[in-house]
């Protein structure tokens, strides 16, 4: 273990320790390409040109080409570091690295790929309590497709029938539980997957579903503001009060909600810059783009 590594690994374990007042962030890509803004938000909330970004590589068919592709897609964005987790399957050095890694980190991000292999890994109780301490710490968080897929504390894993609107039919393991009071589904549109979300919002009433479309994500600050961006659309399904019934709503680019009042904010016309909706540079302008996330209204 490098000395750098203690000091980091050191620093965390004193933060876990403590209270904090952090202010939770997500990033969430429902697949496919990454807008920027979605990007340039993850490093600007992970610190900036001090940004220290972990990549969870464990969901990919090809974790090193998955690493080196999500690096690329950083380069614009210039955050400090950026490296990837040890491999799965974790042996006992491979877990105290992990651990160190989690410390070190001030961004972590999880690819696409297949959520299963994700949640295989944190099985192990310990590091699964580590990596929610981290997001309560405030180490934004984000992923995309499988990665979104994980974040809250449903998981739907890909497979069950979906023919039918029968959340008994949609095969689910329990997630990272980040996001609490929602399902996440990805590629949403896209893949035509409203089935399952519907059938799973009817059989868990109490949740809100949210399915992100490809080339869009969600920018979620606090567990509870949430605004889009990207080049597709959200789909928010709430059950109704009888419980056989839905309430259906579309969130376009720009548009704000509020997870817990479950309603909508605002309804802007977003174009997807570089430059994160919040950005100092753009309200400098007079050229702000949206509401800032955080704001309550």
């Amino acid at each position: 273990m490098t000395a750098k590594r203690v000091l980091w690994l050191a620093a965390g374990l004193i933060l876990a320790g403590a209270p904090s007042r952090a202010e939770q962030r997500l990033v969430l890509i429902g697949g496919g390409p990454r807008p920027s803004r979605a990007l340039s938000t993850f490093v600007e909330w992970g610190g900036g040109a001090g940004a220290r970004v972990l990549v969870v590589t464990w969901a990919a068919r090809d974790p090193k080409e998955a690493l080196e592709a999500f690096r690329r897609d950083l380069e614009p964005y210039h955050p400090a570091a950026v490296r990837g987790v040890p491999a799965a399957p974790l042996d006992a050095q491979g877990k105290a690295v992990l651990r160190e890694d989690l410390a070190w980190a001030t961004a972590v991000y999880f690819t696409g790929g297949d959520q299963d292999l994700i949640m295989d890994v944190l099985r192990d109780r310990s590091l699964l309590e580590q990596v929610r301490a981290r997001y309560d710490e405030g180490a934004v968080f984000a992923g995309t497709s499988a990665g979104t897929a994980v974040m809250s504390a449903i998981t739907i894993t890909g497979d069950g029938d979906r023919t039918v609107i029968d959340g008994d039919e949609v095969e689910t393991r329990a997630g990272l539980g980040l996001l609490p009071g929602v399902i996440l589904d990805q590629h949403f549109i896209r893949r035509q997957r409203q089935n399952r979300l519907f059938g799973l919002v009817l059989k868990h009433p109490e949740l809100l579903g949210l399915g992100v479309d490809e080339g869009t994500a969600l920018l979620v600050r606090g567990n509870r503001e949430v605004q889009v961006v990207g080049a597709s659309r959200v789909v928010v399904v709430e059950a109704d009060a009888e419980g056989d019934g839905m309430k259906i709503a579309l969130l376009a680019p720009g548009d704000t909600f509020d997870l817990k009042a479950k309603k909508r904010l605002a309804r802007l016309a977003v174009r997807d810059t570089a430059e994160p909706c919040a950005s100092p540079a753009l309200a400098a302008r007079g050229e702000a783009c949206g509401p800032a996330l955080g704001a309550r209204r």
